[in-house]
């Protein structure tokens, strides 16, 4: 039998007084309610199931209404739902990625980038207006030791052609030395320099800076992220001045026995629960978000954003080892007067385990994306199809960036996972490699027998469980993309597409286009265009770029 459409549980609606009631009477009841509802132009058939009322759809009408949708919406199908008619379109900041320049990019900053995209692309395309900030760690005493170092070790034609590999070398070669007393003197002058803003060791500053960033644009590039601003910490120098002066002003800031600045966050103002902003030499700590910290410069970040962009809502997207860190800064601008800090949200994430590239530890971004394409290239040349591909390299990247990203994305955001790139880039299963497939392959079948066009489908051809099967998840691509913009988890679009791409697999095989009368090709070609488009809609979402080969 098939699957009805929409089903009504009779515990629902019966007075909650006879919520004992047993199996046997909530079915009597489904049966009677059954039998005195009638069917209409719309509802085509009423039964009753253990304790529900089944309804199914016109066959026709859940046809047409879904086909004419999809075919008039494009890519915005299932934004222009009425769903989302009373959700305000909003400004939204995002702060994501956020690597240190000279150091490490790793698998957490990697999460970070297509979180934080994701959830800007999932903002723009439901209407709202998004400000994509990436907040370097660009300031520090590390920038002390990275100028002496690179007096002793660097190479201008290396920073050139690569700065981020080349800073990264250089900070750990002067980092063995760092115990050195005077190589500890000669990074503390070169960071006082920097902060007296003279101009020889800011022009050798702002090189690093800007010559790492030109690198990182290209290699967000290839990842399929841009960013609107590049912030970072060296901007709230003088700014982070006034927030200071702001905390003493408003009684804010205590100084312990040992002459640490603290601020007092608990209710009873007994300082049971204290954020600590100060070291007792009076410097603000930064570059460690992690020791719970809170630096001035975030919090003259984001006093600075709000006058900036005026903003309804700012994220954060980190891993969820700085959840406290967030907390506290949120309740300090609360406390400073600021009750848009209610609007601010941090997005946290669980850690990845186990990602290494054959050359051992993640260290740059760009180990990731090589080793992801050669690992998929090599799968695609083992494969006997792959001869036709026109650009196997860009396919490659497209296909094994999707397997990033879908096996990051199948859970909850804030749980840890094992990283397994055999799992990732199986080609069978609920991977992004087998969503590329399912896209490349529909997309075949239009080239194969051209576009139909709508006006002239018979949907009466499109009756076969497969095909109604496909239909009626179509219709629901609304309420999944509703419940992400809610909780801004990526699973539940995940979860609908390869269900979608299993469904229109399974259709593939039992409904062929080919050999077919007339009209029923034409229906079917219609259903998987369908099907092709809103998969290609939700991949992009996620910050996949479909591939139309492979």
């Amino acid at each position: 039998r098939h699957v009805a459409d929409f089903q009504l549980s009779i515990a629902s609606v019966i007075e909650s007084s006879s919520s004992n009631c047993l199996a046997q009477d909530l079915h009597l009841q489904a049966e009677q309610l059954a039998e005195r509802l009638k069917c209409d132009s719309v509802v085509s058939e009423i039964s009753a199931g253990p304790g529900t009322v089944n309804f199914t759809i016109n066959r026709e009408l859940l046809a047409k209404t879904v086909l004419q949708q999809v075919w008039k919406d494009g890519s915005e199908y299932g934004v222009k739902s009425e769903l989302f008619s009373a959700v305000p379109r909003q400004k939204a900041v995002i702060e994501f990625s956020s690597p240190n320049i000279a150091k490490k990019f790793h698998i957490g900053h990697l999460r970070s980038t297509i979180v934080g995209n994701f959830i800007a692309n999932l903002k723009v395309a439901l209407g709202h207006e998004v400000v994509r900030i990436n907040y370097l760690g660009d300031w520090g005493m590390q920038f002390g030791l990275l100028g002496v170092g690179f007096q002793s070790f660097g190479n201008k034609e290396k920073l050139k052609s690569s700065p981020l590999q080349h800073l990264f070398e250089v900070y750990v070669q002067i980092n063995k030395a760092a115990e050195d007393e005077n190589t500890k003197k000669l990074a503390k002058d070169f960071f006082r320099r920097l902060e007296e803003r003279d101009e020889q060791t800011l022009s050798i500053w702002k090189q690093f800076r800007d010559l790492s960033i030109e690198e990182y644009i290209r290699i967000y590039k290839r990842l399929g992220v841009h960013f609107d601003e590049y912030s970072g910490e060296s901007f709230y120098q003088e700014k982070a001045q006034e927030v200071l002066k702001m905390l003493e002003d408003k009684g804010l800031l205590q100084k312990t026995i040992k002459g640490t600045g603290i601020v007092d966050l608990s209710e009873k103002k007994d300082f049971s629960t204290v954020s600590t902003v100060m070291r007792s030499d009076g410097t603000s700590l930064y570059i460690t978000r992690q020791f719970l910290i809170i630096s001035f410069r975030d919090l003259a970040a984001a006093i600075d954003r709000m006058n900036k962009h005026s903003w309804d809502t700012m994220i954060y997207v980190t891993d969820k080892s700085q959840s406290n860190h967030f907390q506290h800064l949120f309740q300090i601008l609360k406390l400073m007067g600021y009750d848009w800090a209610e609007r601010c949200q941090h997005v946290s994430f669980g850690l990845v385990q186990g990602m290494k590239t054959r050359r051992g530890e993640v260290i740059f971004l760009e180990d990731v994306l090589n080793e992801v394409r050669s690992r998929m290239l090599q799968n695609m040349t083992s494969t006997k199809t792959t001869k036709e591909v026109q650009d196997p390299v860009e396919t490659a990247e497209k296909v094994g960036l999707a397997a990033l990203i879908i096996q990051d994305f199948r859970g909850l955001l804030s749980s840890d996972y094992q990283f397994s790139w055999d799992r990732a880039l199986q080609s069978r299963g609920d991977t992004g490699v087998f969503l590329q497939y399912t896209h490349a392959r529909l997309h075949s079948l239009e080239q194969m027998h051209g576009n139909a066009e709508l006006t002239d489908v018979n949907v009466a051809c499109l009756q076969e469980p497969d095909a109604i099967s496909v239909l009626q998840h179509l219709l629901r691509y609304d309420e999944v993309l509703y419940r992400s913009s809610q909780d801004l988890q990526p699973k539940h679009i995940v979860s609908y597409l390869l269900t979608l791409s299993h469904l229109a697999a399974v259709a593939h095989k039992t409904l062929p286009v080919k050999g077919s009368a007339p009209d029923v090709a034409q229906a079917r070609l219609c259903l998987f265009q369908a099907a092709r488009s809103v998969l290609a809609n939700g991949m992009k979402l996620l910050g996949i770029t479909p591939v139309t080969q492979m």
